[in-house]
């Protein structure tokens, strides 16, 4: 049909569409620029003399949901000095089969689609041709080496890659940004390189991990290393679901079954609790005194923890910490003694995550959500290819996967 009205169509600004029509599932433009003065490569001069015509196929983006093709009737000129050169297209770079608003498009969606696949599907064309986009992608925006800053966190991920089985990501502890992405969690990997980038760093959060912290030790000089404190305070948790599992082994199967199904009373603050888990409680508690003394443990640990949260002298808040080992050794419960050498062996890590306020929590996030990108894409076999997901899906997190 013929065109005969103005309309503003995405990436065709000055062009002229000459005919639309319909060819099964596609939809296909004919359009051509108008004819205008252009330099010669070759000898710089200006010509307009039209040498011929040739007719070039171009993916466009889709139009009202349909896939878009261009004819675009291109222009050959011809100088003075023999030379023949085509005309400069304002949609389409040369030797391209795709106008410059569907690279721009198939960029972002090769970052944003949860697969290189599903991007494909979506704008009609192969998944070589997106992962080539990405790549392009890659590497302009993901240079190689970087700069870390004063204060960053580690934290290692499941990724099932070729690299390995676990990958160690590592972030900016102030703004939250990830930085890089490391292929395993070792610890000869992790100090070659800090030692390699980690002149400026001068703090390190991380979960309880001894490979981590030995790594860090041996390569900064003198480095604040502080403790998540959601890792160092799931040890009193675990400690108390031990002696749970414990005691209920020799009750009656149904208070065995109930005990185990509203767990969640014990974990939960005392005056969180509603009147219906409060019954549940004394109930159990009441059935074992050791399970009462380590209900009272975590009770008192939980006190400890709030108080020191709000509390800016180091002092104090180690002599209470001190005053809870004390209460646990008296109960003389395995499982909590257990608990407190762990939280001894990384004291001075403890009272560093409660005196600079650091924490590993957003990086938990960003973990989470590499974790839900892997299940979503049925895993990734090339670590490359996860490790620029994940580190270009966070920088381009603001912008929106409408387009195309």
């Amino acid at each position: 049909m013929q065109m005969n009205f103005n309309m503003n169509i995405p990436g065709l600004k000055g062009v002229t569409v000459h005919k639309v029509e319909e060819m099964g599932e596609r939809i296909v433009l004919h359009v051509s620029i108008p004819k205008k003065e252009h330099q010669c490569p070759a000898c710089k001069n200006i010509t307009s003399k039209v040498h011929d015509y040739r007719i070039q196929k171009i993916k466009h983006l889709k139009w009202f949901e349909r896939l878009t093709v261009l004819f675009y009737k291109r222009r050959r000129y011809v100088c003075q000095c023999g030379k023949r050169f085509s005309e400069k297209s304002p949609f389409v770079d040369k030797y391209q089969r795709f106008s410059k608003e569907w690279n721009q498009v198939v960029r972002i969606r090769s970052i944003k689609a949860k697969t290189f696949k599903e991007a494909a599907e979506v704008l009609g064309t192969s998944s070589s041709t997106v992962i080539r986009r990405f790549k392009e992608v890659v590497k302009e925006q993901l240079n190689e080496g970087v700069h870390l800053p004063k204060c960053i966190a580690i934290d290692e991920y499941k990724a099932d890659t070729d690299a390995g089985t676990y990958q160690l990501i590592i972030a900016n502890a102030e703004t939250h940004e990830p930085i890089d992405i490391l292929p395993n969690r070792r610890k000869e990997t992790i100090k070659d390189y800090l030692m390699k980038y980690g002149a400026d760093v001068e703090i390190v959060v991380m979960d309880m991990n001894p490979s981590f912290k030995a790594a860090v030790r041996k390569t900064l000089n003198r480095p604040i290393i502080i403790a998540d404190r959601f890792h160092y305070c799931r040890y009193i948790y675990w400690a108390l679901d031990e002696v749970r599992r414990n005691v209920q082994k020799e009750w009656h199967a149904y208070d065995r079954k109930k005990c185990k199904k509203m767990r969640h009373v014990l974990y939960k603050r005392f005056d969180k609790l509603t009147e219906t888990n409060r019954w549940y409680l004394n109930r159990y508690i009441g059935m074992s005194k050791e399970l009462k003394q380590a209900y009272e443990l975590k009770e008192a640990y939980c006190e400890w923890f709030d108080w020191a949260k709000t509390s800016n002298d180091l002092i104090e808040i180690k002599k209470r910490l001190e005053a809870f080992y004390r209460k646990v050794e008296e109960a003389n419960i395995p499982a909590f003694l257990k608990a407190i050498q762990t939280l001894k062996n990384w004291q001075v890590e403890i009272l560093n995550s409660l005196s600079f306020g650091y924490s590993n929590g957003f990086l938990e996030g960003i973990n989470n959500k590499s974790k839900v990108l892997k299940r979503n894409a049925y895993g990734f076999r090339s670590y490359e290819h996860f490790k620029a997901k994940i580190l270009l899906n966070n920088l381009s997190k603001k912008i929106g996967i409408h387009l195309g």
